[in-house]
């Protein structure tokens, strides 16, 4: 019997090992949340509103951004699932955190995190501007208060998400030295908002009445209040579109069609088509949302085309 046994554990090692080296790196990449990474294509919003896109000093230094801004958001994420690795346990779903499940180690994740909150913003000041790195910076000092103790505030802790998501689209444009138009700032701004509150939204409706939730501070939010922001959001978010593009639109006898304007039906859609999955209580992360409905993909793809086709003056 004994024989069979350690024939058998040689044979069939126990699951429960310690990841290896590998195992260590998946981890880590794993807590860098890829599937986010796709937030930070924002970083094109303003040059591509701007129609200053395509030059290649232009991609370069997006693509440079977007690295930066990546590592960034990396090392928030880091220190967030540190410093979260006792509560994440006790969640159904985040427990499966490289953190929170001892794939990862805490102080090498802090480590980690530490180290790209630095690198980053000294590459953007020798690699980019001092904007850029100046915006990088109060990124990662907002958003580490943020896991400290803002997040645990009400209504700063949506201010705070929602300003990351407008840093985002910020970037690009201060990296090329590009004006950033009011009505873009408002537009994205209250767009944002609309996002984060319907996810809150969505998050407090879904663990309503269960045990294990996180984020203490949906209980002190009602449901009535977040679905009265992402509706003022998203109201807010159409009426400075609408304005946008009404003001700075195609000019109709050198264009084919007033795309600017035209692009107003596609934006109304999509954001009518997010508040369907806001309104269920379903809209949690924005690319989710987005890459699972094929209707709201197909809408924004619309959209793209028809401000691309205004950018450009067809």
């Amino acid at each position: 019997m004994a024989e069979t046994a350690i024939l058998r554990q040689r044979t069939h090692p126990e699951p429960s090992a310690p990841p290896g080296k590998g195992g260590l790196l998946a981890g880590l990449l794993r807590t860098a949340r890829p599937r986010q990474w796709v937030k930070n294509v924002l970083v094109v919003a303003a040059p591509a509103a701007a129609g200053q896109l395509f030059s290649r000093h232009a991609l370069l230094q997006l693509a440079l951004v977007f690295a930066l801004f990546t590592a960034c958001a990396a090392a928030v994420y880091l220190v967030n699932d540190a410093r979260d690795a006792e509560a994440d346990r006790a969640h159904p779903t985040k427990r499966h955190r490289p953190v929170a499940a001892g794939q990862v180690p805490v102080p090498l994740a802090y480590a980690v995190g530490g180290g790209l909150a630095l690198l980053a913003p000294a590459a953007a000041a020798w690699l980019c501007s001092p904007a850029v790195a100046a915006l990088l910076t109060a990124y990662l000092a907002m958003q580490l208060a943020y896991c400290v103790s803002l997040k645990h505030v009400l209504v700063v802790d949506l201010a705070v998400v929602t300003t990351g998501f407008l840093m985002r689209a910020m970037i690009g444009g201060l990296a090329l030295g590009i004006p950033l138009s009011r009505w873009f700032l408002i537009t994205t701004g209250f767009g944002a908002l609309f996002m984060v509150s319907a996810k809150r939204y969505s998050e407090a409706v879904q663990m309503a009445g269960k045990a294990g939730a996180t984020r203490a501070l949906l209980t002190e939010y009602t449901t009535g209040y977040l679905r009265f922001v992402w509706q003022l959001a998203a109201g807010a978010a159409v009426l400075g579109y609408c304005l946008w593009a009404m003001e700075e639109g195609g000019v109709p006898h050198t264009s084919v069609l007033p795309w600017r304007q035209l692009s107003m039906v596609a934006f109304i859609l999509a954001i009518l088509r997010y508040a369907v999955f806001a309104d269920r209580g379903t809209a949690g992360e924005p690319e989710d949302v987005v890459l699972r409905d094929r209707a709201l993909a197909l809408i924004g793809l619309v959209w793209v085309a028809m401000y691309g086709l205004a950018v450009a003056n067809w």
